[in-house]
């Protein structure tokens, strides 16, 4: 790319500052990450070789709180990604009014290749090299790309065992027996659900009558397309990294889904007579779905997804991120210029970040709710932070993009001043 992914992501910092009226040392102080840390992490192999991975974590600001942000174990994962995802966190936590600050980790691995047992040698030596850096009070790791309730609860008991005591609440994300959240593993979807299902009735669009693709056919993505399809949604469209199926008429999620876990892959096949009926499909890319016509677009792979080079070809009315950056900001102007309504990331997806917190309070109160009482919070809270963003943007002719940055700016930029800024101490 001829710019960087924190480069790209700060321009939408930089629209949103014209609609706002805060001080100048809070748009400052926003402008650069707080702290960051690269690390090298010596693993040794099942064959008995050493091997040395990159790891990285950024707190961006904890203004209004700990760090807070998952960790992803990708070939790609750069410290540009990392510092880009932990600046996405710090507005998605503002937007959400969780007492969060923004931070992101990872490690630059393909998980694939790696053993069971290589894998939990990696996640301990992660937390080895950040254990000074996290803490319940100070940084709280999370589940991202390739990362899950297993290898949280790996990290969380590595950290237990460098502070001689049992600390659960230094990770969320882990599995329930070892102090999870019941609906973590659904968050990221449930949340983009609520987004949904409080934003289509504007459109004038019933379930039954639109048509939707969800790019990423992960765990967030797999739940989204499966709730939209119980919702009654046409979901015509999936992939996964291998490749997608599109049927007109729709598909049956549910059967995917089952035969993806058996089969790992949804490109070969879309199914078989022994897991779901057969419906005519058509195999098509990553890239061919992103351009369907359908009536909603539903990205929930990786970062840049929709760029300047394709956006022009979208025909989807509306677009629902639940993937973290999937969308430049290059083609947002082109998406803008279309007419088409971009319900951004730092409000779509936040489902995770906020059962994140949930979880947290969970483990530091020692009381655990329902699954119901957390969907119910959920709800309360996805919903609660979608219209007034909503109707800032309708207010201000803005995107719904700027109008998530605007709500976040006002909440960071009042905390930023409470410690006092320029104006305050000339007026002294």
């Amino acid at each position: 790319m001829s710019k960087s992914l924190f480069s790209d992501a700060s321009e939408r910092l930089e629209r949103a500052m014209k609609y706002v009226s805060i001080s100048e040392d809070a748009l400052e102080h926003l402008k650069h990450p707080k702290i960051s840390l690269s690390v090298s992490i010596p693993v040794r192999m099942d064959n008995g070789s050493l091997r040395i991975f990159q790891g990285y974590r950024v707190r961006y600001d904890d203004t209004r709180g700990p760090g807070k942000g998952g960790v992803r174990y990708h070939p790609n994962v750069t410290l540009d990604e990392v510092q880009s995802l932990a600046f996405w966190m710090t507005f998605k936590c503002a937007v959400l009014n969780l007492p969060f600050g923004g931070a992101k980790g990872g490690v630059t691995v393909n998980p694939k290749e790696l053993s069971k047992l290589e894998l939990e040698r990696l996640s301990r030596g992660y937390i080895d090299a950040i254990a000074d850096f996290i803490g319940p009070d100070v940084d709280i790791p999370a589940p991202d790309v390739y990362t899950n309730p297993m290898i949280m609860g790996w990290m969380m008991d590595q950290y237990s065992i460098i502070r001689r005591q049992l600390t659960p609440a230094v990770v969320t994300g882990k599995p329930i027996t070892l102090g999870g959240s019941l609906g973590r593993d659904t968050a990221t979807a449930m949340g983009a659900f609520f987004v949904m299902e409080a934003m289509m009735p504007k459109f004038d669009l019933p379930p039954q009558e639109t048509s939707v693709a969800v790019q990423g056919f992960g765990n967030a993505g797999a739940h989204i397309a499966e709730l939209l399809s119980k919702a009654s949604y046409k979901v015509v469209a999936v992939s996964d990294s291998q490749g997608g199926v599109y049927c007109k008429k729709g598909l049956d999620i549910p059967s995917i889904r089952r035969f993806k876990e058996s089969q790992k892959g949804i490109k070969a096949l879309y199914c078989e007579d022994s897991v779901c009926n057969v419906v005519e499909h058509e195999i098509i890319s990553n890239q061919e779905l992103l351009t369907l016509d359908v009536d909603v677009l539903v990205p929930a792979a990786l970062e840049n997804q929709i760029t300047e080079a394709n956006a022009k070809d979208i025909k989807a009315k509306i677009i629902f991120e639940v993937a973290n950056g999937p969308t430049t900001s290059g083609a947002d102007k082109i998406l803008e210029e279309k007419g088409v309504y971009v319900f951004p990331d730092i409000l779509v997806n936040a489902g995770g970040v906020t059962v994140s917190y949930f979880e947290w309070v969970q483990n530091r109160s020692g009381l655990y709710w329902t699954q119901q009482e957390v969907n119910q919070r959920l709800k309360q809270k996805m919903v609660g932070e979608t219209e007034p963003i909503w109707q800032l943007s309708q207010e201000l002719d803005i995107s719904m993009r700027t109008a998530a940055y605007v709500h976040a700016l006002n909440r960071l930029g009042e905390a930023i001043s409470a410690k006092g800024t320029r104006d305050y101490y000339l007026s002294a």
